[in-house]
């Protein structure tokens, strides 16, 4: 499985999450293209922090402050992808919540609503985009101590803001060993959106990439840097374990049972079903089942339990499943002139590509922002993959 790990033991930024993962092999003219779009054009160079090469991205943005509203409507206008959109809204509606938890409603936004902020937001979630990783993890964030000057006066290290985030969230902080603040609101934000698994619960991994992104600042004797690797936590095609949670239900809306679904998917499910079934006393129900990792169960359990009302929820625990290899591989396409280019899953067998399917969330974006019907989109692009992974050899027959 392909998982993204972030080693902030220095650290974060939002400037420093972008170079991570441009180091890693994130697009980097999506990136730029998507960070122009709101701010104007980065730079983005190779420097050296201690010893440690690695990528420092600046977005030269003026010192503007905005409302959550124009911030939002300057994310919902910028040449993200749709998806690294949405997780950029919800990175913002994050820090907001946070904000108004510290001042009280109606809070401003300050640092974080400046256009630099902005660009980092919408930069970041975009190259998380495009390495597209099934999992991502977080090891302990440092956070600094001591005071620091802002817009309100003096104030703590961590800010009051950073502290709310990471409150919000699943997780862990350690103080670090300096006397300034290591982590930012913008940064603990983006990385508490990222997370979908806590660190522990990946078990033996293995690492394939590693990448580093700079900090402004360049302490002697201390690499300013963010680490962020690509790891694999079993071989492909072994499987992995999963729990299975069942509950019968006879009293439910199709509506309600649909908003579950989606709420379960939305949580973290691997799958979310309901089945038909017949009932006790001849009524009429359905089996919902979901399939969802052992970190998760706790959550969905409870979503179960508040959407469906259930009294009981079956866990079969640590089941174990078979997994094919998969990988992602984005294809381009022209439709109605334009050029589009969305991502294929592709399922691997003795070396073949043995199914493959245009990812939904980049196919509908497309098909809305056309005007299409969705089948229109999704066969196109997967009949171009397929004639490609044909030429190259790759495809089973």
């Amino acid at each position: 499985m392909n998982t993204l790990l972030f080693d902030p033991f220095n650290g974060a930024a939002g400037d420093m999450i972008i170079g991570s993962l441009l180091d890693l092999g994130a697009d980097e003219g999506l990136v730029r293209a998507a960070m122009r779009s709101v701010v104007g054009e980065p730079t983005i160079e190779r420097v050296d922090r201690s010893g440690i090469r690695a990528v420092l991205v600046r977005a030269h943005a003026p010192v503007d402050h905005r409302t959550l509203d124009e911030v939002l409507d300057r994310v919902a206008g910028s040449d993200a992808p749709a998806p690294a959109r949405e997780m950029a809204r919800r990175v913002f509606l994050r820090i907001h919540r946070a904000e108004e938890s510290v001042h009280g409603p109606g809070a401003h936004f300050h640092e974080v609503g400046a256009d630099d902020a902005v660009a980092d937001v919408v930069g970041a979630c975009t190259a998380l985009y495009s390495l597209a990783p099934d999992r991502v993890a977080v090891l302990p964030v440092a956070l600094g101590r001591g005071f620091a000057v802002g817009s309100h006066g003096t104030f703590p290290i961590p800010a009051p803001a950073t502290v709310a985030v990471f409150a919000g969230s699943d997780l862990s902080t350690v103080s670090g060993e300096e006397e300034r603040e290591l982590c930012t609101p913008t940064g603990a934000a983006l990385l508490a959106e990222f997370s979908t698994v806590r660190p522990e619960d990946l078990g033996p991994v293995g690492i394939r990439a590693v990448g580093y992104g700079a900090g402004s600042r360049n302490p002697p004797g201390r690499p300013n840097v963010l680490r962020s690797m690509l790891v694999s936590t079993g071989e492909p095609g072994t499987g992995d374990r999963v729990d299975i949670l069942e509950t019968n239900v006879d009293d439910v809306t199709g509506e309600a049972l649909a908003y579950t679904l989606g709420r379960l998917m939305e949580e973290g499910a691997r799958d979310a079903s309901a089945v038909p079934a017949m009932m006790k006393k001849g009524r009429s129900g359905h089996l919902v089942r979901v399939v969802c990792h052992p970190d998760a169960t706790n959550r969905l359990v409870g979503v179960m339990a508040a959407e469906l009302g259930t009294l009981g929820i079956r866990c079969l625990p640590m089941v174990h499943r078979a997994v094919a290899e998969r990988t992602v591989e984005p294809v381009t396409v022209t439709l109605r002139g334009r050029e589009w280019t969305i991502d294929v899953k592709c399922g691997w067998s003795g070396g073949k590509i043995t199914s493959l399917k245009a990812e939904y969330e980049q196919a509908a974006a497309c098909a809305r922002d056309l005007g299409v019907p969705f089948r229109e989109v999704a066969g196109t692009v997967e009949a171009t993959a397929r004639r490609l992974f044909s030429e190259r050899g790759v495809l089973e027959p």
